[in-house]
């Protein structure tokens, strides 16, 4: 198997991209260090496609790995055949494979393994053969102690065939696509009362849906509903047809008398051995394709929670909602350090309202406070209620918003938060989680596991391993697109960085509080652990903003600093120009005027690494965060029984799902825009409207205050 052919054609690039992509990440290269500073050797090939091409090569490292394994295991059997030797080589996937192994597979002793100890055998390829003979004087010959009779043999032999119509791989690859094809899923719902979750599977207790059809939210539901006892599922197919179609690719001589025979042979062939195997092999296909899909939606969901814009320049309150033992309240100063932290009694059983007010107040006005964050917990509502009033009557500048506080409790509690901050209490701890991933949520919700960030759908139902994998993905893809700030960066955050892995970004720390802060990326050559090849993965994307090498704090990897060094003495510029404003500014003009082609020709040097040189040139210190819209602020709040069906309200999208997007619109609950009133075109998934953080404008079609349920629209005609 040619894996660089099979790559390239799959990705539609050059054999030579593949090789060179191989190469590099061979040599323990990360996907963003090739992505950014490789482009030459790639292509320019993006980091979607690197990583597509990295998944890729790994299984079919693995497929022609279990190829070798499989030749040599039939090998062994002195069965191989020059026929299973290319289909061997043929085979594309690991489904395929593991059919043509399926009759050669060890197996735990069966009628027909029995069968064959009995020597019946030559017996039932006699039968397949399909001659003329009498088959009762052919089963008569094999009679012997432990075949006593005609139709022991019979049976023995029919065993022997019903099992191997079941290994066939053709004969499998038939009627598992047939059954994908034609097939149904059914379900029914339990009656047992003690099942307390069937009631949410009620919409399934009489469901049939075709297999090809079914959409992936609906197969982790049915499975869910299945594991909890609360559903039956089973897949129906037309079993007539298949067996005639089975038949038609094994009977080659319908005048034979061993025709009737052999069609028992496959009925019971099929009914006893393939249809539950190929049962189970469509239903963890279908639970694989549901389960890729599900986490590929909540990787979607957390890049765009994690790369929402920060809140900078703002000192925040940040207060952790609860009744009996009160909300805790924070305050932070811009940069995220504590300054004063509190608990106040607003709500039952204290009900020390007015007291609260004048606490928050006071905070407000001692730490020029000019935005609170709440926590979407237990009585956040309440809180928001109380915050308004502050706002209405006693601080009309200052503007507050509602944050998912998912994970907040899980940091809080974590070894992470311990460190950070020794002497609090876990919910001080949490408040602070709060107030901070408004500020920067990329540094913040990194300190949290993934899956307990809220964004996900069915994401305690999928493959963990796979969900952890592909989640830890994302975060490293964001954290090394923004860039990370070496002297103020957790070693929650560090250990994201391209090349890092935790313990050396925690000696990173260490070193930062033994030496103080770093002045030149150079220095981190000086860290324990942290060698030549992990500073080239890691060095372009620390940024050191006040250092003694202006270069330090852009994109400009260190190996281009003399090439960065000669584009600036080109337009007349020297690296102290990137910390002066005025010159920074006139610079930026003379870099795009710059011809990266003739410039790169000069220099000797690539275009691509040439273009982004002249690109992080202009922009030192720059986050693309920045560019998108900032969070919606409220100053007042809206209930359940203000709204009004027509009502145009703006929102944040708080979830995206297959079926929709809930919008937070300010009130109790989220409200749902269903996927069919995204837009006024078709839209085949929610992701190609919206994404999570974006602020949208909605309108309410329903008001459900029974259910607590809102329905919104995005379309612009009714």
């Amino acid at each position: 198997m040619d894996i660089v052919k099979q790559l390239a054609d799959e990705l539609s690039i050059r054999t030579r991209q593949v090789e060179q992509t191989i190469a590099l990440l061979d040599e323990g290269n990360t996907i963003p260090f090739i992505a950014r500073y490789r482009k030459e050797a790639t292509g320019e090939l993006d980091e979607v496609v690197i990583r597509s091409l990295a998944e890729r090569l790994t299984y079919l490292r693995g497929l022609q790995e279990r190829k070798e394994e499989v030749t040599r295991l039939i090998e062994e059997q002195e069965k191989l055949t020059p026929e299973i030797e290319a289909a061997i080589k043929g085979a594309v996937t690991l489904q395929e494979l593991d059919d043509i192994y399926r009759p050669f597979r060890p197996k735990r002793r069966t009628r027909a393994s029995m069968a064959k100890e009995k020597g019946l055998e030559p017996l039932a390829q006699k039968i397949l053969a399909q001659g003329l003979e009498s088959l009762e004087e052919l089963a008569e010959s094999f009679i012997s102690d432990e075949v006593p009779t005609i139709e022991d043999a019979k049976q023995g032999a029919l065993d022997i065939l019903a099992e191997q119509f079941s290994d066939d791989p053709k004969l499998r690859g038939l009627v598992r696509k047939f059954t994908y094809d034609t097939g149904l899923v059914t379900c029914e719902g339990t009656e047992d009362p003690e099942i307390q979750e069937a009631q949410e599977f009620q919409m399934y207790f009489d469901y049939v849906e075709e297999i090809r059809k079914i959409p992936p939210h609906r197969i982790l539901a049915i499975n869910r509903g299945e594991r909890l006892k609360a559903l039956k599922v089973k897949i129906g197919v037309d079993v007539v047809k298949i067996n005639l179609m089975l038949q038609k690719q094994v009977i080659t001589n319908q005048n034979s008398p061993a025709v009737p025979w052999i069609k028992e042979a496959i009925e019971d062939g099929y009914d006893r051995l393939m249809a539950p195997s190929i049962e189970r092999e469509i239903r963890n296909s279908l639970t694989e394709t549901a389960e890729e899909h599900a986490i590929r939606i909540f990787a979607k969901n957390l890049q765009d929670l994690l790369m929402q814009s920060p809140v900078r320049g703002r000192n925040v309150l940040g207060i952790d909602p609860a009744f009996r033992t009160g909300c805790k309240v924070v305050a932070l100063n811009e940069f995220g350090d504590l300054l004063e932290y509190t608990t106040i009694y607003p709500h039952e059983p204290q009900k020390k309202w007015a007291e609260a007010l004048s606490t928050l107040e006071s905070l407000v006005k001692k730490h020029d406070i000019s935005l609170i964050t709440i926590g979407n917990g237990t009585a956040s509502r309440e809180t928001e209620q109380l915050v308004a009033e502050l706002i209405r009557e006693l601080c009309p500048n200052l503007q507050y918003l509602v944050t998912n506080e998912a994970g907040a409790s899980v940091y809080s509690a974590s070894d992470l938060a311990r460190q950070e901050f020794p002497d609090l209490d876990v919910s001080i701890r949490g408040a602070i989680s709060i107030a901070r991933r408004v500020q920067d949520p990329l540094a913040e919700l990194v300190k949290i596991d993934p899956k307990s960030i809220g964004v996900g759908q069915y994401q305690h139902d999928v493959n963990q391993k796979e969900l952890s994998t592909t989640l830890g993905t994302v975060v490293e893809s964001c954290v090394n697109h923004v860039g990370v700030e070496l002297n103020t960066a957790s070693g929650a955050l560090l250990k994201h960085v391209s090349g890092l892995s935790a313990k050396v970004a925690n000696e990173v720390v260490n070193y930062r509080q033994t030496n103080g802060s770093f002045n030149k990326r150079s220095e981190l050559k000086k860290v324990k652990g942290l060698g030549p090849k992990t500073f080239q993965q890691a060095a372009g994307f620390l940024r050191i903003a006040d250092g003694d090498e202006p270069l330090d704090n852009t994109a400009v990897h260190p190996e281009s600093y003399p090439l960065a060094l000669k584009i600036l003495e080109q337009i007349g510029y020297t690296e102290s120009d990137l910390q002066d404003r005025e010159r920074l500014a006139e610079m930026r003009v003379q870099l795009k005027t710059l011809d990266p082609k003739k410039l790169a020709q000069t220099l000797d040097a690539g275009e691509p690494t040439i273009r982004d040189i002249i690109d992080a040139l202009g922009q030192p210190g720059r986050d693309p965060r920045d560019e998108l819209p900032a969070p919606l602020f409220r100053a007042d709040v809206l209930s359940m029984e203000d709204l009004r069906p027509g009502m145009v309200l703006q929102g944040t999208v708080q979830n995206v799902v297959d079926f929709g997007a809930f919008v937070d619109i300010g009130v109790e609950k989220a409200g749902l825009v269903h996927i069919s009133q995204l837009s006024d075109r078709y839209v085949n998934h929610p992701t190609e409207v919206v994404q999570v953080g974006d602020i949208v404008s909605v309108r309410i079609l329903e008001v459900d205050q029974g259910r607590e349920r809102i329905s919104l629209t995005m379309k612009t005609h009714e």
